[in-house]
């Protein structure tokens, strides 16, 4: 399965910053019809919209703790062919911290259960528009725990997990399901975590998923670290995946 990026018509959550919107940039200047910017602040993309267009650039009301707006943005967006789930939070607590506990109920909360309503939302969409590609924003973090993102890293290892689930689950409706799979990326967020020094340009996510968008792959492994990881986990992951029920 393969989907063309030009003339499409794509969802990003969190696409006013950061690797959100590094990939809204890269889908308009690649063609695409229109991107659906799903964030909690609409003026947050008025630059994205005076140097796109209205037309291009539709922002659309999106919140992680407010579980209605997934089934309002496929409201709103009932012609997207392409969905990215990328926004997403982080707390810092290892697994003896006093506030590990409440930290993953945040994370969980944050980075699992609106992937889970944004695939219910917008599975029969996509279903619609001829099968189209769902985008779950993965994370290194997804394989292996990282001292002191524990929290983290186990929120995304379920929301991997869930990502495969909706590849097999889209299979027959003919929907492409891509896995990013990232080391840190230079954004806000990877500065707050104190992850953000050296660390390669969003971009690169936008790049592999426009590659993987043409390629059919099922993983992005979009920066040097990752890349690094790839060549050990790619066969054993694509070897495990395909073993059959």
């Amino acid at each position: 399965m393969t989907v063309e990026i030009q003339n499409a018509k794509a969802v990003v959550t969190g696409a006013n910053r950061g690797i959100g919107r590094a990939i809204t940039e890269a889908f308009l200047e690649a063609g695409a019809a229109r991107v659906y910017a799903a964030v909690r602040n609409p003026s947050s993309v008025d630059d994205l919209i005076a140097r796109y267009g209205a037309d291009r650039v539709v922002p659309v009301d999106f919140d992680l703790a407010r579980e209605e707006t997934a089934a309002g943005a496929a409201e709103v967006a009932s012609d997207a062919n392409i969905v990215v789930s990328n926004a997403g939070v982080v707390e810092l607590a290892s697994p003896v911290d006093d506030n590990m506990i409440e930290g993953l109920k945040t994370q969980m909360e944050g980075n699992v259960y609106p992937l889970i309503r944004l695939a219910q939302a917008f599975g029969p969409v996509l279903k619609a528009n001829g099968g189209g590609a769902f985008v779950q924003m993965n994370s290194l973090a997804s394989l292996k725990n990282f001292l002191p993102f524990t929290g983290y890293s186990a929120s995304k290892a379920a929301s991997y997990s869930v990502t495969q689930g909706l590849r097999e689950a889209w299979a027959d409706q003919g929907t492409q399901v891509i896995s990013v799979l990232a080391g840190p990326i230079k954004t806000d967020m990877s500065d707050s975590a104190g992850m953000g020094e050296g660390a390669p340009p969003p971009g690169l996510v936008a790049d592999g998923i426009l590659s993987a968008l043409q390629s059919g792959d099922f993983f992005v492994y979009p920066d040097e670290m990752a890349q690094g990881v790839a060549e050990i986990y790619s066969t054993f992951a694509t070897n495990v995946l395909e073993i059959q029920r």
